[in-house]
């Protein structure tokens, strides 16, 4: 366990948003001071704290990054990867790596969900794979394969191999996959970042058992989502 501790990424606001934040701040400081010393009246100044610090603090909150550990024994458990709705629980042909049918559990992150994906299993990392894509509404079914997605396999210490796919939305048009290669991983840790309305698959063997229904909400790192056989 504490060589787990030692590897979380223990931040507040994700490091994805840490240089945007901090540059709007400083250019609303700035603004605000040129329009608090360079006119006579204060209402414009007011007029631009209003609607920028209220977006400020929207940011703010998409970014946020709480720290969570998920407090079960974490064998043969498949916890969320994210924050979200449950938008699809199915068995489904996965033609990209396994061929065969698989359990299908997605879930959907709106623009005002976290927006940071945790591993959902322990193991280690097969490989990852990024590809380049369209952009439609994360919840459609085709977004799944015809949206820009990074896959994240990951081979459990069974030797059951889950494959986690993180999939751009309408708006999302960023992908961050912190995983790599070769190493290990665990419940707890980051795997990447999704900005903005997103989606995360998680393809799991049919013998798996899914504890989900549909448009259930999900804590990510704390949701169970499905036991393994």
């Amino acid at each position: 366990m504490g060589e787990r501790i030692k590897k979380l990424k223990k931040i507040r606001i994700h490091r994805e948003g840490t240089n945007e934040l901090t540059l709007s701040a400083l250019a609303i400081i700035g603004i605000g001071s040129l329009l608090w010393y360079g006119l006579e009246t204060t209402v414009p100044f007011w007029i631009f704290m209003v609607i920028f610090c209220t977006a400020w603090f929207i940011a703010l909150n998409f970014y946020r990054c709480p720290i969570r550990y998920y407090n079960g024994d974490t064998e043969k458990m498949v916890v969320a990867p994210a924050d979200g709705k449950i938008v699809v629980v199915e068995e489904t042909e996965e033609n990209t790596y396994f061929h065969d049918k698989r359990l299908m559990i997605s879930i959907f992150m709106s623009p005002l969900n976290v927006h940071a994906n945790w591993y959902p299993v322990d193991g280690k990392v097969k490989f990852v794979k990024h590809f380049d894509g369209n952009y439609h509404k994360a919840w459609l079914p085709k977004a799944s394969e015809e949206n820009e997605h990074a896959d994240v396999m990951i081979t459990t210490p069974e030797g059951e191999d889950i494959l986690v796919r993180q999939i751009a939305g309408a708006l999302a048009r960023r992908i961050v996959t912190y995983a790599k290669d070769g190493e290990e991983c665990y419940i707890d840790e980051h795997m990447g970042f999704i900005k903005l309305g997103s989606r995360v698959d998680v393809y799991l063997p049919l013998t798996a058992k899914a504890c989900v229904t549909m448009n259930q909400p999900t804590t990510g790192d704390q949701t169970v989502i499905a036991k393994l056989a």
